[in-house]
């Protein structure tokens, strides 16, 4: 059975509003499985090498300041189709864009201020992880962990 892992982390505004057990909460109810998870504190250094592809834009400097303004969880989400499920979960980019019963659409009207990060794809997933995470900080699940969220009694079932 072939999981993806997507990168998660909950930003500053996440954890100053004390979120972080209700989105939490939320993947694992939905059936994701957290291979990795710590609290950091993002350097000023580390955002800005991790918001890079958006140098130039206006809100390039402020997204920086508050990326460092408090603490954040970085974490490592697996499951079926986790980098495309775990963005629809979260919303639009801008929380009042965002529909009701999604993470944006329940908590969230800023748009700068959007709780939460989740990879766009396979490929930055594979980059955010390990930019995060140590393989060594990453957990595997077993076959007896799956069974209690995805069919896995014959073959191509899942």
């Amino acid at each position: 059975m072939s999981f993806e892992r997507t990168l998660v982390f909950l930003k500053p505004d996440a954890l100053k509003r004390r979120l972080m057990g209700e989105i939490i909460s939320r993947f694992e109810k939905r059936g994701f499985f957290v291979a990795g998870m710590k609290m950091i504190c993002i350097t000023e250094d580390f955002a800005r090498r991790h918001y890079a592809a958006h140098r130039d834009r206006d809100f390039y400097e402020p997204l920086v300041r508050y990326m460092t303004g408090g603490p954040s969880l970085a974490m490592v989400l697996e499951g079926k189709n986790a980098v495309r499920v775990v963005r629809d979960m979260m919303g639009e980019t801008f929380g009042v864009d965002s529909k009701p019963g999604t993470i944006r659409g329940d908590y969230a009207l800023s748009n700068r201020y959007n709780l939460l990060h989740g990879s766009d794809s396979v490929q930055a997933a594979r980059e955010e992880i390990q930019r995060f995470f140590r393989p060594d900080e990453l957990v595997p699940y077993t076959q007896e962990d799956i069974q209690w969220n995805y069919d896995i009694s014959g073959k191509g079932v899942v």
